[in-house]
């Protein structure tokens, strides 16, 4: 293809990438003065590095492990332009990062994507290190997760944990002896309705019809808000060529930061209308009572001079927070664990015999039946190890020159930790590709009540720990159980017809399974046992 240089736009375009290119080789001659070893890895160009490959091996994910296994290493640096992203799938670096050097490597990486879904680094999750973040913090774990308020909140998660149970059975009601289901959309229904419930206080958006009648489905607004917090997720961690090259965001490249920016703006539009109205109802005309939801938190606390200690977008930043953080690990964990067990029958019935001899089939199991349900604990830890939400944990930034696990690391380098790397090290784990619960059990007894979903040893990751850590892994264990055990409790699963074996092939956007997963349910308590429809 002939260019015109005579045609301004060309001649813009053509100066803009000989000032890139200019720009990007000052950098990297300057960046090639390193004061120790690096970790190895691959060859790149001058200059780019191994941007190319980005391009050239998706998922991106894959081909990092595939270079770390080909040699023979746990910890690897790959260099995109002048950044240097660092892969570690090690249980002692992991510790190192995460634990032993926590504050050095306590900064989050900008991106396009982070900044959007932050609201221009104003939450927890994704903002950098520093004085605004530690009270952001503060107050989420003080207020949000402290004991009083997840105790308060007790009653609507139960509600929910009931109102799946009524929604799987009504289903039941409506097919045959055996009625297909799609476990997502369960996993969804009960996900969603509980972040609703414990941030807004509502559990949709709007009144919705469902297929069965019931008003407890997933309706058009909250199907749309859903696929929005995985698509800005997906963006997140896709590896965009922008996340290195600052001076490219903007240019919408490879259409992501277009698919970015629809996904918040639906976000923002689901959740804007209910914080400007309770906003309106503290502020301006006396609010309520008390406290009722996490949302009436954020508006409330004041500073020390008694102003409101979070602005609009500090609390459409929290909100979606809660979006991202309360729904994609309990609805990725309890799809692959039922998965496996379909695929596992052994599985299935040891986990159901637990469930009835720990709960009986007289009740149904509630919160506080947790700590004794080692086995189901066990299992939902197997899937974690196998089949994590995500590959890397959310990306950490060196805050300085330092060095990690006696390699040089220089400030500003990405450190990606590795949920596969770690959960299917074989260094670690014995048999690391096989599904096996037993393995968390102490003592493989199969009765300690001293399984927790938490691994702060970093030999899997399930909630992240650390300084970055996630701070709802109190909420997370008890949503992921609670719907695991009521889904096994109430109903018995099989495979559908004409088929004998789940195929357990994660996507390639994120580590869900390709397929949603189909399977055959029907009761298998007494009718009584199933309960009724209820609203709030």
């Amino acid at each position: 293809m002939n260019m015109n240089l005579a045609d301004p736009s060309n001649f813009t375009f053509v100066l803009f990438f000989i000032k890139l290119v200019l720009l990007l080789a000052i950098h990297f001659f300057r960046s090639t003065k390193q004061k120790g070893q690096l970790p190895p890895g691959p060859r790149g160009w001058p200059v780019i590095g191994n941007l190319v490959h980005i391009s050239l091996n998706r998922p991106t994910y894959r081909w990092l492990h595939r270079v770390m296994e080909n040699m023979k290493t746990e910890i690897a640096c790959f260099r995109f332009a002048r950044v240097h992203v660092i892969t570690v799938a090690s249980t002692e670096i992991a510790r190192e990062v995460v634990r032993d050097k926590d504050e050095a490597f306590a900064d989050r990486v900008e991106s396009y994507s982070s900044n959007l879904i932050s609201e221009g680094y104003k939450d927890v999750i994704f903002s950098f290190y520093g004085e605004r973040w530690k009270l952001l913090k503060k107050m989420m774990v003080a207020k949000l997760m402290s004991p009083k308020m997840l105790n308060k909140s007790l009653s609507d998660r139960t509600l929910e944990a009931d109102n799946i149970v009524a929604y799987v059975f009504n289903l039941c009601q409506l097919g045959s002896t055996k009625t297909k289901v799609n476990v997502r959309d369960i996993t969804g229904v009960y996900c969603h309705a509980v972040m609703m419930m414990m941030m807004f206080g509502r559990r949709h958006f709007e009144e919705v019809e469902t297929e069965n009648g019931d008003g407890l489905g997933l309706g058009p607004k909250e199907k749309e808000h859903m696929d929005a917090i995985y698509r800005s997720l997906d963006c997140f961690f896709s590896f965009n060529v922008t996340d290195y090259i600052p001076c490219l965001r903007g240019w919408n490249l490879n259409g992501k930061e277009a698919e970015v920016r629809e996904a918040v703006d639906i976000i923002n539009k689901c959740n804007d209308p209910i914080i400007h109205e309770r906003i309106q109802l503290w502020r301006e005309r006396g609010g309520k009572e008390t406290e009722e939801d996490w949302l009436d938190i954020l508006i409330t606390l004041k500073d020390d001079q008694g102003m409101s200690l979070f602005t609009f977008d500090e609390i459409r930043a929290q909100c979606k927070d809660i979006n991202v953080a309360t729904i994609d690990n309990p609805m990725n964990n309890v799809e692959w664990t039922i998965a496996e067990m379909l695929n596992h029958p052994e599985i299935l019935e040891k986990a159901t015999n637990e469930l009835d001899t720990v709960v009986g089939k007289d009740r149904l199991v509630q919160e506080s039946d947790i700590p004794q349900l080692s086995y189901i604990k066990a299992c939902s830890r197997e899937s974690f190890r196998l089949h994590p939400v995500s590959p890397f944990m959310p990306p950490h930034r060196a805050r300085e020159d330092t060095t990690l696990a006696g390699y040089f690391v220089p400030k500003g380098s990405h450190i990606l930790v590795s949920r596969l790397g770690l959960g299917q090290n074989p260094k670690i784990w014995d048999e690391p590709d096989v599904f096996k619960p037993e393995r968390h059990l102490d003592g493989h007894g199969g009765n300690s009540n001293s399984v927790s979903l938490m691994e702060p040893d970093m030999r899997l990751v399930t909630f992240g720990t650390g300084r970055r850590g996630c701070i709802g892994s109190k909420i997370g264990t008890s949503m992921t159980i609670m719907l695991l055990a009521r889904l096994l409790q109430g109903f018995e699963w099989s495979h559908v017809p004409r088929t004998s074996k789940v195929d357990l092939f994660p996507a390639d956007r994120n580590s869900f399974t390709a397929k949603s997963l189909v399977a055959s349910v029907k009761p298998r308590l007494a009718q009584r046992m199933y309960p009724k429809v209820q609203t709030k």
